[in-house]
């Protein structure tokens, strides 16, 4: 797919680009790791974990949805970085925060019926009741969390990445210090259990969009970009450009996520020790995923910034890099799932029959760690090119007409439980892997024929 020669010329500039965003993608999920373990700590450890993992991955589907129409920054902001118009870029920063400031009160509104959305998959009503309150408590942090997004997408697209991780990396300490604060009681808080874990989250991601911001202003000062001249006024045909690029990356997080939740909430109905073994398996998995998502966020940039300065040798020479960088890592997170399960499991919980049930669902999550991490930098290379349709039909085809039905089959049906649904969503992640390494390969020679449509 790509020469050795090209792989050494290239694989040190997608390095340096990546390396703070893999370490911001794990500040992320490090955050719900800590969640996870701090709750897991509470008298109920499954309802706890479980309540944890319901309630995060209804609030992430319909949050990421809305940072999902901010992705288009990475096209926009990158390509027009490149051409070496820092003013567009701005004005794109601009228009994507009154973006946020419209989209915040609908969301916020699916957030806070998580009771009735979740309802209907009869889950334990222990853990829903938790679930929702926990869900409640994550709300308050919306707002700043679509800031940070836009944000982020503005200052990595125009190189400026090392901002991005100090912003994660520290938010783990703030988040750290209000969960054992608020979870526990301690210096004279009262002990809100899992609920003071959600306000915790909340807290952190308003630190979060504070330190970019002060560290746009700042650079603003010191390097005179004129940032504080953009002009004000609403651009309406840049947000629909905007929508246009983002709304289908907005839907393919969705289906994403949206299918892990549709897992999660038909796991709850087997009860509390399966749902707390599948967000022990979704966590670890998570966390390895964040390492191809930050490189899948260079490979946009690069891109990008390589049409933007009209070299679509570049682009194919950065985007197949990129791939390869991420299919080699997740070669070894599946080979780490499979050697250390167990030991991997007691990090969450010290409750056997959980880790009994996690480390066969970790087996099946290293099933398709290659795949994942093909699909997922892929993605962003397509992203840098424009192309966010691809990725959208992919999943929407493999994950809910192939990957749910299979796996929910394969689960009630033919009486596998939770491992049922885990093998239908493994194989949907193979058969995306394939698909969108073939097109990223096709638009590769679509690039290299003639100049590109964006």
């Amino acid at each position: 797919m790509i020469r050795s020669r090209t792989l050494r010329v290239e694989l040190r500039p997608t390095i340096q680009l990546a390396m703070p965003l893999v370490l911001a993608e794990i500040g992320w999920m490090s955050m719900a790791i800590v969640d996870t373990m701090m709750v897991g700590r509470l008298p109920d450890s499954a309802v706890a974990i479980g309540a944890v993992s319901l309630g995060s991955i209804l609030f992430h589907t319909l949050s990421f949805f809305g940072g999902g129409l901010l992705i288009g920054l990475d096209t926009l902001v990158s390509q027009a970085f490149g051409a070496g118009r820092r003013e567009d870029c701005h004005r794109s920063l601009l228009n994507s925060i009154y973006l946020s400031f419209v989209m915040t009160p609908p969301l916020l509104g699916l957030i806070w019926l998580a009771g009735p959305i979740l309802a209907p998959f009869r889950v334990d009503p222990k853990v829903l009741g938790f679930a929702i309150s926990y869900t409640r408590a994550l709300a308050w942090g919306l707002l700043p969390l679509l800031l940070y997004f836009a944000l982020r997408r503005c200052l990595q697209a125009m190189n400026l990445v090392k901002p991005v991780a100090f912003a994660l990396v520290t938010a783990n300490l703030v988040n750290a210090l209000g969960n054992w604060v608020l979870i526990y009681g301690k210096w004279g808080a009262p002990a809100l259990g899992l609920v003071g874990s959600g306000w915790s989250t909340s807290i952190a991601r308003v630190y979060m969009a504070a330190v970019l911001v002060g560290y746009l202003l700042w650079y603003d000062r010191k390097h005179r970009t004129d940032l504080l001249r953009t002009p004000i006024e609403p651009d309406l045909r840049r947000i629909r450009r905007l929508i246009a690029l983002g709304l289908p990356a907005g839907l393919q997080i969705t289906l994403e996520i949206g299918v892990f939740t549709v897992a999660t909430a038909l796991i709850g109905r087997l009860g509390a020790v399966p749902l707390a073994s599948h967000q022990i398996a979704m966590n670890t998995i998570a966390f390895t995923y964040m390492i191809p998502l930050g490189i899948s966020s260079a490979a946009a940039v690069r891109v990008g910034q390589a049409l933007g300065r009209n070299d679509p040798n570049g682009a194919a020479d950065a985007g197949g890099t990129a791939i390869v960088f991420g299919a080699a890592f997740m070669s070894l997170a599946a080979i780490a799932l499979v050697v250390f399960p167990r030991w991997i499991a007691r990090i969450f919980t010290p409750d056997e029959a959980v880790i009994r049930t996690a480390i066969n669902l970790l087996a099946a999550g290293a099933a398709f760690q290659l795949f994942d991490g093909i699909q997922t930098v892929a993605t962003g290379a397509l992203r840098g090119a424009g192309d966010t349709r691809t990725p959208m039909v992919c999943h929407l085809a493999a994950y809910w007409f192939i990957g749910l039905p299979l796996g929910a089959w394969l689960c009630f049906w033919r009486g596998w439980g939770a491992i049922g649904l885990w093998v239908g969503l493994s194989l949907a992640l193979i058969l995306i892997g394939c698909v969108l390494l073939m097109v990223w390969q096709r638009k590769v020679r679509r690039l290299q024929r003639g100049p590109h449509p964006g």
